[in-house]
């Protein structure tokens, strides 16, 4: 070795056989702010204003402080219609589906996951050691494989020795199926000793939730973010519900300032001017309706989706209409990793502005053979 010159480090740390198994996660491409994003579902007309306000009124006291929890939550839980006990302020989702993971499971216990879904179920599970079993959802059941498959969830729940966890996405990402009520109820009474998430992350976009439930079925915990409708992807807040006996236990698991004092001055702010939500979640149903009937009157193959986006098939041209779309400074993400085959595009619905510029250059494209 020269003189100066640095040893090869030998041995040393070694991540756990679990870590080492992971198939990491690929992030979002950089750049991203010089195109419409239609491609990870965010809020494309920005947080309400009062969001903003509430960040600018921000002092020095309030970032070298660490955050107070008390108020804020019995704030949230107004809004929520909740007891604060009923509810833990969460890190986005992704904290909030670690937490459920981390305090129900360990190596060796059992994870259930219904397959296309969000990838960090998978990768929570993973790293904690447990073993995913994946239901794929049933062939051309609410097309592309994107229905519900309760017949298999049910015999996975029935086993002699059930999941430790369930995590179940409704409205489901990429393919937007909502779960039916009945479902539901069917899958909480199946394994009552199961706990069952239910995360809700596109509720706005279809009203259809399970949050009157949790204190009647107290194996379920429903999860709710501020990335979507309100616009605070960036900020990360979200919330899990749970009877308070089932909350309790949770929060023994939780970090004690998992949320930031910048995400709750903007999240309390948020809440407090609803309307502003409903309106762009109005606003975004309507642009869902009018590209749902754009992509039916090209022939362009598309799933019934109660989220703020909508998958579509469209085979062998999938590469050339992302590249075409990216070209006209649009962003939309190719999914075929989730189907094991090219052709699934999921597009994210903005405004119905933004969307009628998305439909003028879909047209294009496809008219003009994708190239």
């Amino acid at each position: 070795m020269k003189r100066g010159g640095t040893r090869p480090a030998v041995g040393g740390p070694v991540p756990r056989p679990a870590v080492r198994r992971m198939r990491p996660y690929a992030p979002p491409l950089e750049g991203r702010r010089r195109g419409l994003r239609l491609d990870f579902n965010e809020n494309t007309a920005g947080p309400p204003r009062a969001a903003l306000r509430a960040l600018a009124a921000l002092d020095g006291d309030d970032l070298a402080m660490y955050p107070e929890y008390g108020a804020a939550r019995a704030a949230v839980a107004r809004a929520f219609g909740v007891s604060p006990r009923e509810l833990l302020l969460t890190n986005g989702t992704d904290d909030a589906i670690h937490l459920v993971v981390d305090t129900f499971a360990g190596p060796g216990d059992e994870v259930l996951i219904v397959e296309p879904s969000y990838a960090m179920y998978r990768f929570y599970a993973e790293r904690a050691g447990a073993r995913v079993r994946a239901v794929r959802a049933a062939p051309g059941s609410g097309g592309g494989g994107g229905g519900f498959p309760l017949e298999r969830v049910l015999a996975a729940l029935r086993r002699a020795r059930p999941p430790r966890v369930a995590l179940l996405a409704s409205p489901n990402n990429p393919t937007g199926a909502v779960m039916p009520a009945a479902a539901l109820r069917a899958v909480l009474e199946a394994a009552p000793r199961t706990a069952v998430l239910v995360d809700e992350a596109y509720f706005e976009f279809c009203g259809q939730t399970a949050l009157g439930a949790i204190r009647r079925h107290h194996n379920l915990i429903v999860a709710r973010t501020f990335s979507k409708a309100r616009g605070l992807a960036g900020l990360r807040l979200g919330c899990l519900f749970a009877n308070a006996r089932l909350a309790a236990g949770m929060a023994r698991a939780h970090s004690p300032y998992s949320v930031g004092a910048a995400a709750l001055a903007a999240g309390l702010a948020a809440l407090g001017d609803e309307a502003a939500t409903r309106r762009y979640a109005a606003e975004v149903v309507r642009a869902r309706g009018a590209l749902e009937a754009a992509l039916d009157g090209l022939g362009i193959l598309r799933f019934p989706s109660g989220g703020n986006f909508v998958l579509v098939d469209v085979g062998a041209r999938a590469a050339a209409l992302v590249r075409g779309l990216a070209r006209r400074g649009i962003l939309v993400r190719d999914r075929r990793r989730d189907f094991g085959r090219p052709g699934f595009v999921r597009i994210t619905v903005g405004t119905e502005a933004q969307t009628r510029r998305l439909i003028r250059a879909l047209a294009a494209l496809w008219d003009g053979r994708a190239r």
